[in-house]
């Protein structure tokens, strides 16, 4: 695929990528207008999420470490509960940011695509409360 790169509203050069339909035979050549990067509910919060993952990532390596020392059940225990909770407030966090934009622009929109989005958001709350 062609690597194009576009100007986004804040000035920065990003690259995109020409859609599969370009490179397929019998193409007629009219090129389709290069897909938008998406913007999902937690882009503006993407560095610190990123944050809060990387220490979850060391909370559970530390879990390891915990197990391989042949450390007390209980505290390694407490470290699940505390990694556990940490997830927990990550995935509410997206899915929070995800019913204000994803799930609101589609139910603006309405139609089957907004019905959808909200069958989706209350399929992913089910499984956080199932977990």
């Amino acid at each position: 695929m062609a690597e194009l790169s576009g100007a986004t509203e804040s000035g920065a050069v990003v690259a995109q990528r020409c859609c599969l339909i370009c490179t397929l035979p019998g193409y007629s050549g009219v090129k389709a207008e290069p897909p938008e990067v998406p913007v999902y509910g937690y882009s503006a919060n993407k560095e610190e999420y990123l944050k809060r993952l990387r220490r979850i990532e060391g909370q559970v390596r530390g879990l390891q470490r915990m197990v391989e020392e042949d450390r007390y059940c209980i505290d390694i225990l407490t470290q699940v509960t505390a990694a556990t909770k940490a997830l927990h407030a990550v995935a509410v966090g997206l899915l929070e940011g995800h019913i204000g934009t994803c799930v609101a622009d589609a139910t603006a929109i309405g139609g089957p695509e907004g019905a959808a989005k909200v069958k989706e958001a209350a399929d992913a709350i089910g499984r956080l409360l199932q977990a």
